[in-house]
């Protein structure tokens, strides 16, 4: 469910909002979308990093209508870049309520892959994800703005 001020935050996602994430991986997913296919990502995915004792790469994450952007957040070195058109879902786990996840379409091979973040707070994660959202709909308004007058 949107928050009243919703109307008000388009103004700043159009340039981008940031969250600062732990990432936790990445594993391959069979579907483009569906709760429990993610929640079962997810799982694999946090059992894996359990296992490995290595830190977790701090990334600052942006969501705009053009996608998601993630930059290491030490090293500023921009990480990977997504198309808000290659993002089929997104999703805050119920079972560990502080991962965010989203499943995209690789571009070169048009694998569907799950990756994950670690937030500070369940509150991120969720709000990680209703942005997420905000930004599909805008970038859907966009779209059909510019075909409008065609």
């Amino acid at each position: 469910e949107l928050p009243e001020s919703w109307a008000d935050m388009q103004e700043p996602l159009l340039e981008g909002m940031c969250f600062t994430l732990k990432y936790l991986g990445m594993t391959l997913v069979e579907k483009p979308k569906g709760e429990d296919m993610a929640a079962a990502a997810i799982r694999r995915i946090v059992a894996t990093a359990r296992v490995g004792a290595r830190k977790f790469q701090k990334v600052i994450l942006t969501v705009s209508p053009r996608g998601i952007s993630l930059q290491d957040a030490d090293t500023k070195e921009m990480v990977e870049n997504i198309s808000i058109y290659r993002i089929s879902y997104c999703t805050t786990d119920k079972l560990q309520n502080k991962v965010f996840a989203y499943i995209a379409q690789r571009q070169e091979s048009g694998a569907l892959e799950c990756h994950a973040f670690l937030s500070p707070k369940k509150k991120i994660a969720q709000a990680v994800t209703l942005t997420v959202a905000q930004a599909f709909q805008m970038a859907l308004d966009l779209w059909e703005a510019a075909h409008a007058g065609r």
